[in-house]
């Protein structure tokens, strides 16, 4: 929603909007100019003159004139009217969609980009205008919301059961993104995960990339192919790869004194997964500590097996999981009543792994975590305000 937020502000468009709870993101929108209410949406924000209402799919609108869309609607309108390149998958979406527009920058494509992350290379940012016609955006999956996008080109990194609450199964979401793909013109273009067969290739990428893991070197691999695909060099391609730095809370490497310090956003058991692998690969001889927060009751639920199998496999010597995430608008009563954390802590039974109330992990790391190791901060929910807590409070010896 910011990201299209200053879409249109780039744009000139007098543009306002509210949220819950001020944050970053509201804050740095109100310096654009956009004017920001903080608190319980209320119609008397909503004035008659408003020639657009976008609204998130986490809110129940009741639609009485055709001038109010959804924020997948609106994206989609865009699609419509530049080249634009989607990409999407269950993982990797984020940063596949930075190198990608990286790639294009340097190549003097000039685009207009909307990305799920801020970038560093945008000015911590979710947005980028550009003077072309071509558009990057990255394509979710959730609630189907791709299928109101009309890309000339998708890249499909990966397809995997998740959002079980809306798609109930992976023969639901295989279905949907098959549909997806069929958005394309017979002209266009789609750029799939499959089996690579040059490994002197993806080895020189591994060698390159600052950022680590092999889902890294597959997200590369994909926005290299979308590269070719529009006949950008690849010595133009090799060079923003190598300069990406990665994107916020995407194994963002925050401090490395006295300890190191990551903060991640994965928020499913392949995601977490991911990440923990790539700081045992960037960190072998380190002792690595995860504090991890479970995303959304009814995700932990479904994929509760999976979680259980990942985390007794976890490439950490501490695993510390807090209490879940609540998602407002998604989340049911029934399965709230089902699923909580120790029930997970439980099923894993590894001395290594424990359930702390977010409120006492602080003093708990105070205590224990070590001048030299490795702390990684992660889940996609509000854990990422730990992340500053930690940075101005955390001393250790």
């Amino acid at each position: 929603m910011s990201a299209l937020a200053r879409y249109y502000l780039a744009k000139g468009h007098e543009v306002s909007g509210s949220d819950l709870a001020s944050s970053e993101i509201t804050q740095a929108l109100e310096k654009l100019g956009a004017k920001i209410f903080i608190g319980q949406e209320d119609i008397k924000n909503i004035s008659k003159n408003f020639d657009l209402i976008i609204y998130s799919p986490a809110v129940t609108v009741r639609r009485q004139t055709s001038n109010i869309l959804s924020y997948p609607e609106a994206l989609g309108e865009l699609t419509k009217n530049h080249f634009s390149i989607a990409v999407s998958g269950t993982h990797g979406k984020s940063t596949t969609t930075a190198m990608v527009s990286l790639i294009l920058i340097k190549a003097g494509f000039d685009p207009t980009v909307i990305i799920g992350t801020k970038l560093k290379e945008f000015g911590d940012s979710n947005f980028r205008a550009g003077k072309s016609d071509y558009l990057i955006i990255e394509a979710d999956e959730h609630m189907a919301s791709f299928l109101n996008y009309w890309p000339k080109m998708i890249v499909l990194t990966n397809v995997e059961a998740d959002h079980l609450d809306y798609y109930k199964n992976l023969k639901n979401i295989k279905k949907a993104f098959k549909k997806f793909t069929s958005h394309l013109p017979k002209d266009g273009i789609l750029i799939k995960n499959s089996k690579f067969k040059s490994q002197n290739l993806k080895l020189k990428i591994k060698n390159i990339l600052k950022v680590p893991g092999e889902h890294n070197v597959a997200n590369a691999l994909a926005a290299l192919t979308c590269a070719r695909t529009l006949k950008i060099p690849d010595k133009i391609s090799f060079k923003a790869l190598s300069e990406y730095k990665g994107a916020w809370r995407r194994f963002e490497i925050v401090q490395t004194k006295p300890f190191v310090l990551i903060s991640d956003y994965g928020h499913n058991p392949t995601k977490a997964m991911a990440g923990m692998k790539a700081a045992r690969e960037k960190y072998p001889n380190k002792k690595i500590w995860c504090v991890y927060q479970p995303h959304q009751y009814q995700r932990t639920y479904y994929l509760f097996k999976d979680f259980v199998r990942v985390f007794r496999k976890a490439p950490v010597d501490k695993l510390i999981i807090t209490d879940i995430y609540d998602v407002a608008g998604r989340e049911e009563k029934e399965i709230k009543n089902k699923i909580n954390s120790e029930k997970l802590v439980k099923a894993i039974n590894k001395k290594n792994v424990i359930y702390l109330p977010k409120d006492d992990i602080l003093n708990y790391l105070k205590n224990n975590l070590k001048n030299g190791q490795v702390l990684i901060i992660m889940g996609a929910g509000d854990i990422y305000n730990l992340v500053k807590v930690v940075v101005n409070q955390l001393t250790v010896k």
